[in-house]
Order: C-alpha cells, then structure tokens, then sequence
C-alpha cells in the first residue's frame, strides 16, 4: 500500500470481542475517520493476518463483516478497495484502457447507439496503434435496436407514437456509431497490429432503456437512458420528440470478486446470461 498503517493498531488479548470482529472494528474506524479513504486499497489478507498474528481465514471473516456492511468491495485478483459511501457513478474510458492490458480483450455493449463506446475506444485504440498497449486480440459485441421498425423510443412529442422520420434519423446516429466501432477496431487487425481483432454487431427490435457494458465478463458498467422531451430538426423542420439521451449517463460499476455470492459478482453473472441470452436468440445480423 505504501502507507504508514500503524493506525490499525493491534489485537487486545483481553478484548473478549473475537480476533476478526476485533479486526473488522480496526478497518472500519479506519475508513469511518477517513485513514482509509474511498478507492484505497487495504493490506491483502496474508498482511492482515502477519501483523495481527491470525490465520488468514480469520481475516477473511473481518472482511466478510465490511463487505456485508458495504464499506469495502473485493476485485478478483486485485484485492479489497475502500468503497465509497455510495454507489458513484463511474467513467468508462479508464475501464477501457485497464482492459486492454490484457492479452485477449472482450467488450459487449447493449444500448441506443454506442456513440460512448465508440469515443471510449478511440482514445484506447491509439495508444495500440503507437504500441503502448499490445493486446493480442480484441473481440467486440455491440447489441443495439433496430430503428427501422416501429419502436416506442424515440417518438413524437405531440402524439406520442412511432414515427419513421424520427427512427430514420435515430437510425442514422445509431449505424454511425456502429461503423465506427467496427472501422476502429478492424482496422488494428488490417494494419497487422492485433492478431485477431473483431466486432459482431446484432440487432433486436426492443427499444432501449438502459446501456450495458460488459469488460473481458469480469465487469459491468450499467446505466439507464432518461427520457427527455427536445426539439430536433427532422428534414429541415423543428420537432418536438421523446427522446433517449444516452451521452453523460451515470453508469455504475460492478466487479466479479472473490465471493461468489457478491452482490457484484452475481450482477456480473446475470449480466452476461442477459446479453447471450438476447444475443443467441432475437438478435439478428446488422448490415453495415
């Protein structure tokens, strides 16, 4: 950690507390206090269990206690991080680019149009093209709605009802934002900089309600699209529509951890059962 952790004190043998309610007791003061602050990482288990001189199962029920309590999160193969005091809303981008530092690299996005994924990835995928990340393969999903059809979002403000010149320009941001991801990415694997770089694009006839990403299926990031009601033009006239503002959308944060019973990690799960499950069966091939 690189800190001064004397502050976590040590264990009174005549406290008649067990030693992991002991321990949890220490931690939780710490970041109550603010010793520990929200995105800290705490000492991994075999330190805990070193300074306090227990067996790490021992500390494993400490921080059972502060994961119950949402006071910490755990992420697989990271350790256990100061958890904020609520659920904040989190940027994509910096998720991206720690995904990348993988050697096999798996993105799936369910939503309106992808026009977030698709700035998220630029900025990663120049720093592949100048060899500062050097993944050996991208494999990139992109689940969206087919605008062509009737669709109960976007619509038309005064009826509120489908109305195809209002899809026919949903469908134009929605297949520019589409190409994008796949020009980006494909282009990697044409100039002989990825092995195997790839982008599946389906589409269903659902409107969408909510955006979802999902990074090498270990992370989720998930938010909702606020209906709003805008004027647009729409062959050269204003128009008042109903419509899904995606761009600055909260999107929260939700980690495969070591627990499988974790609230993150059964969203996680669910997640992706979600996605293949629409993927595999009412999804149908997008024409670019």
């Amino acid at each position: 950690m690189g800190k001064n952790l004397d502050f976590l004190g040590q264990l009174d043998p005549d406290d008649p507390k067990q030693a992991s309610q002991q321990i949890a007791n220490k931690l939780r003061a710490a970041i109550l206090t603010r010793r520990l602050t929200p995105g800290d990482k705490l000492p991994s288990q075999p330190e805990l269990a070193s300074r306090y001189g227990v067996a790490r199962e021992t500390v494993k029920r400490a921080l059972d206690l502060l994961r119950a309590e949402r006071l910490i999160v755990s992420r697989q193969g990271s350790g256990a991080f100061v958890r904020a005091p609520t659920q904040r809303a989190v940027e994509l981008r910096p998720h991206i680019e720690a995904a990348f530092e993988r050697s096999h690299v798996a993105i799936d996005f369910a939503g309106f149009s992808g026009e977030t994924l698709r700035d998220a990835l630029a900025e990663t995928l120049d720093k592949v093209r100048v060899g500062r990340l050097a993944p050996e393969s991208i494999a990139v999903r992109v689940l969206i709605s087919d605008m062509s059809m009737p669709m109960a979002l976007p619509s038309r403000a005064e009826t509120q009802a489908d109305d195809p010149a209002v899809r026919e320009r949903a469908s134009r941001i929605t297949r520019r934002a589409a190409d994008g991801i796949i020009d980006q990415v494909t282009e990697l694997s044409d100039l002989g900089l990825i092995r195997s770089a790839t982008v599946e694009v389906r589409m269903h006839r659902a409107s969408p309600l909510f955006k979802l990403y999902v990074l090498n299926g270990e992370e989720v990031f998930y938010g909702f699209y606020p209906v709003v009601e805008r004027t647009v033009s729409i062959k050269g006239e204003p128009m008042a529509i109903y419509d899904l503002m995606g761009k600055d959308v909260p999107l929260f944060h939700y980690a495969v951890t070591d627990d499988d019973t974790s609230h993150g990690t059964q969203f996680v799960e669910a997640s992706c059962q979600w996605f293949d499950s629409v993927w595999s069966t009412i999804a149908y091939r997008y024409d670019a």
